[in-house]
């Protein structure tokens, strides 16, 4: 999966690179060995909740350097520390609350929030993981793609047993824009949500936004809650004109 997750990095020289849930620096081993002829060695930063694993790393005498830290509270690096990013198996556990207090939606928000400032403009992440449902899917997509993300999902095997899905991730810069199949090679039946401005209808019926029936049913919604709310005229919905003096 580490070897899969480079291919969909296109990584043609040696980059820096952080390891998100890196374990016991399996997938870090990886990013060291490979070839110049291939684009590396590769230099690693791992990240990883899990103080025994990283013991497992340290004893193990990986090259990379190691922090103990959970992603869900964000990547504490400086803006553009690293070219690429890849996660093997770890983001899909940031849609669980263990606790009532734990909000999986804002962990997901500092986590990709977090990796969007950490990577240099043009760069790129992939994130292998094992959504439980398209529920996960979806939130997964979406708080990347809220942070500023083009986002696409690969899956390899679909239909399997085998199923691996990968979120693959790339940082405005170089005239890549939301959506990726142009910038990420062997991109077959990739689903993708484009970072691009949305039309601005909302509510029922598609009304638009600020428009006057939308308006009115804000405000019945409203006299339903025990609000008090001015009354409709012929003037509600309308534009203002503007005024410079």
């Amino acid at each position: 999966m580490t070897h899969r997750a480079l291919e969909l990095l296109q990584l043609d020289s040696p980059s820096v690179i952080i390891d998100l849930g890196c374990g016991s620096g399996l997938s870090g081993e990886i990013l060291s060995s490979i070839s110049p002829a291939d684009g590396g060695p590769h230099v690693w930063v791992g990240m990883d909740i899990s103080a025994s694993m990283l013991d497992i790393a340290l004893q193990r005498d990986v090259e990379g350097d190691l922090l103990l830290s959970d992603i869900g509270q964000g990547v504490p690096f400086r803006p553009g520390s690293f070219d690429a990013a890849i996660s093997i198996s770890a983001i899909q556990w940031l849609c669980n609350a263990e606790s009532n207090d734990v909000n999986p939606q804002g962990r997901l928000s500092r986590f990709f929030n977090g990796l969007y400032a950490s990577l240099r403009r043009g760069g790129r992440a992939v994130c292998q993981f094992y959504p439980k449902n398209d529920e996960q899917r979806s939130m997964m997509t979406s708080a990347a793609i809220k942070a500023g993300f083009g986002a696409g999902i690969l899956e390899d095997e679909p239909g399997t047993k085998n199923l691996k899905s990968y979120l693959v991730l790339t940082v405005g810069g170089g005239g890549v824009q939301g959506d990726i199949t142009g910038v990420v090679r062997n991109m077959r039946n990739v689903e993708i949500q484009d970072t691009g401005r949305k039309p601005n209808f909302t509510g029922k019926k598609g009304e638009r936004k600020g428009s006057k029936a939308w308006v009115v049913r804000k405000k019945q919604q409203m006299e339903r809650r025990g609000k008090v709310v001015k009354a409709s005229t012929k003037y509600t919905g309308r534009s203002r004109r503007r005024v410079v003096f």
